[in-house]
């Protein structure tokens, strides 16, 4: 496949190199951030430190909105119970997840500013009808049950701080809905950059309730085991950490959005700066959870106890007075609205891209209605089931969990297989060293989502068995890595970066066939396998127990 782009020419048979993939006319032109502007044209070198702050401001939002998205209801829900459960012990899981953040989401950014193209739509193009059927109806179930446990969120904060939760939800609804639906990308971003500002209120608690420093610092760089709590149990919840902090709508959604904002790959390095911004603020709200939350609940009977967040608002206010609480439960409502018009958005950007409708910020309801009509609907109906009685929440958010976790482990596959498509990324494509932390990420994330399935068909797992499972898996890896190296080499090719800076995929109908080799086929029918038993033994679990709470 040729790293150039020889079939887009223009007159003369000299290459245009304004011809680009891009499924949207409303996607080309200025960056238009909340913070600022960027004409088309601009794409010479920044000199001086001011001049480099003005290009960044403008180009600030994908990866701080979709990072801060990620701290949302569930992770509110997963990091204060670790921290009442089982203290400070588990703060190491954030700073391992820091590197996976990082190297994921800056897949997502290349892949974004150099196609064009949202990721649903690749995954069509690059690996056929089943996987990108299969990609989109997962990404819209998983995403619909996802924005359920948002509204949960909402109804916590309300129920804490009095607020009927019928008139909180009609208002908080709308409100997200018209926020995205004014036609102008400039007035959403400028709404989410509010609320990311917002999610801020965890600070001002943490420094108010806290255990002592030493013991936080300790804590985060120097891994360890909680003393109590059985080790089945603390494995599962350092899975609910992974699968609350790495999740597949925020691959789809931050290339979508890069893209509908605009962002080309001349801008790269502030978005990777944007990026940085984001996992700091994320990291830093997930540690200003488990802290506060582990000094409120110290020395009390609430230890082990966790049952929600409203709990956790209520435990903090008894803990250090009622102000703390009700900054608790804002930031609550505040994250919760992040995370539902964040997960509403990738959904709505994935079946514009599949289904070839117009679908862009920058375009009013007039003009792209389907676009709008997906928003609103997911919005509507996932505050439509927290409000009717007797729907079974609880189960809904279990569900998004197991979900999240088998589904994850496709997700970085398409991601990596992507990355190192010469078609698509050219010059951009990972490099060696790159494509080997993936693989081990990769692998890593197969197998919590192994013992995660495992532990919700059979719920009496023990910790041995799930030991088990990870170190085989583990080693099977290894072997099968080492083997590779043994009969195929390292393969790798030097990659030409020198028209880097100049280089985009060319429109979809020029790309070059996808040729994936024999290895690839047998690792994707294997994960096709993997899904489709796990998947279905899971909804099958789910199921058993709807209806066994009814009965």
């Amino acid at each position: 496949m040729n790293m150039h782009n020889p079939a887009i020419t223009g007159p003369g048979g000299a290459r245009d190199m304004r011809a680009t993939a891009h499924l949207d006319d409303a996607h080309k032109g200025d960056i238009i951030g909340a913070f600022g502007t960027i004409a088309e044209a601009d794409t010479g070198a920044r000199r001086g430190w001011r001049r480099r702050l003005v290009t960044l401001a403008a180009i600030v939002g994908p990866g701080l909105i979709v990072m801060v998205g990620d701290n949302d209801a569930g992770a509110f829900g997963t990091y204060t119970q670790a921290g009442q459960n089982y203290g400070t012990s588990l703060l190491w899981t954030l700073l391992l997840l820091v590197p996976v953040l990082y190297v994921n989401q800056e897949m997502v950014l290349r892949l974004g500013a150099v196609t064009g193209v949202g990721h649903a739509r690749l995954i069509f193009q690059r690996f056929g009808t089943f996987w990108g059927a299969f990609s989109v109806i997962d990404l819209f179930l998983l995403n619909a049950l996802t924005i359920v446990t948002e509204f949960i969120g909402i109804t916590l904060g309300l129920d804490y701080l009095g607020v009927p939760r019928v008139a909180g939800v009609l208002v908080a609804a709308p409100l997200i809905v018209a926020a995205a639906s004014t036609g102008s990308f400039r007035r959403f971003e400028r709404f989410m950059m509010v609320l990311v500002f917002g999610s801020l209120l965890l600070i001002p608690i943490a420094v108010t309730v806290h255990p002592p420093a030493s013991r936080l610092v300790h804590d985060f760089v120097v891994p360890g085991l909680p003393a109590r709590g059985h080790l089945a149990d603390v494995m599962l919840l350092i899975i609910a950490i992974v699968g609350t902090t790495v999740a597949p709508w925020q691959l789809f959604f931050q290339q979508s959005y890069l893209i509908d904002k605009r962002i080309g790959p001349h801008f790269m390095a502030y978005s990777r700066v944007d990026l940085w911004i984001g996992i700091a603020v994320v990291i830093v709200g997930a540690v200003a959870m488990m802290a506060f939350t582990a000094a409120a609940f110290a020395g009390t009977g609430g230890i082990g106890q966790f049952t929600d967040a409203g709990a956790v608002a209520r435990g903090i206010a008894a803990h250090s007075g009622r102000l703390m609480g009700i900054l608790f439960a804002i930031a609550l409502i505040d994250a919760s609205i992040i995370g539902a018009a964040a997960v509403s958005l990738s959904t709505a950007y994935a079946i514009g891209d599949t289904f070839g409708i117009r679908h862009s910020l920058h375009r009013s309801p007039r003009e792209s209605i389907a676009f709008y009509l997906v928003f609103a609907g997911l919005i509507a109906i996932a505050a439509a089931l927290v409000l009717i009685p007797g729907t079974p929440l609880g189960l809904l958010t279990n569900a998004v969990q197991s979900l999240a976790g088998v589904l994850l482990p496709s997700a970085t596959v398409f991601l990596l297989l992507l990355c190192n498509d010469e078609a698509v990324l050219g010059p951009w494509r990972n490099g060696r060293w790159l494509n080997l932390f993936t693989g081990a990420v990769i692998t890593v994330l197969v197998l919590l989502s192994v013992v995660l399935t495992a532990s919700v068909l059979f719920p009496d797992l023990s910790a041995v068995t799930m030991l088990s499972i990870l170190g085989g898996g583990s080693s099977a890896a290894l072997i099968g890595w080492f083997a590779l190296r043994l009969f195929v080499g390292t393969g790798g090719e030097a990659i030409d970066r020198t028209r880097k800076a100049e280089w985009r995929m060319p429109p979809l109908h020029a790309l070059a066939p996808a040729m994936l080799g024999r290895g690839e086929r047998l690792w994707l029918g294997i994960l096709r396998l993997y899904l489709v038993v796990a998947g279905g033994l899971v909804l099958v679990r789910i199921i058993h127990l709807a209806l066994t709470q009814r009965l």
